[in-house]
């Protein structure tokens, strides 16, 4: 676990990037790293928006294996994070939803709601648009679900 923690975290920001893309794409297929969920959760307030980023599409992408319901306790703080102090870490937090919305339908309506009351005033104007426009493409795709 220590190996999988300094790997999600390295300072070389494209080997940290790619070894969760591995993550991910096993996480697509196989529930091979669903044990590790605690451990992917713990990151999620990471200082570094960047490994923040990564993790929201981690726990994305392991969200069909939660048969154990680990969801429950973490859905609040992960929906906080539509409104992380970095916007571009705001935006990628609501482009993970979709996919956490498709294997969790018991979500959607809390999803909604965090999205549709979300206060995007303390993002700069040139953000706010591109935030706006995360929240109704994925407004659109979980009402579709």
């Amino acid at each position: 676990m220590e190996e999988i923690l300094k790997n999600l975290t390295l300072k070389d920001d494209e080997a940290s990037c790619y070894y969760a893309g591995i993550i991910i794409d096993e996480s697509n297929i196989s529930d091979k790293w669903y044990q590790y969920i605690d451990l992917f959760y713990s990151l999620i307030d990471y200082p570094k928006s960047i490994v923040r980023n990564r993790i929201f599409f981690i726990l994305a992408a392991n969200a069909k294996w939660d048969k154990l319901n680990k969801y429950d306790l973490y859905i609040d703080n992960i929906l906080n994070h539509i409104l992380d102090d970095k916007p571009i870490s705001a935006r990628q937090c609501i482009k993970s939803l979709p996919e956490i919305a498709k294997y969790k339908p018991n979500y959607i309506d809390k999803i909604t709601k965090y999205l549709l009351s979300a206060d995007l005033s303390k993002y700069k104007d040139s953000m706010r648009p591109l935030i706006e426009k995360d929240i109704k493409i994925t407004l659109d795709i979980i009402s579709k679900l």
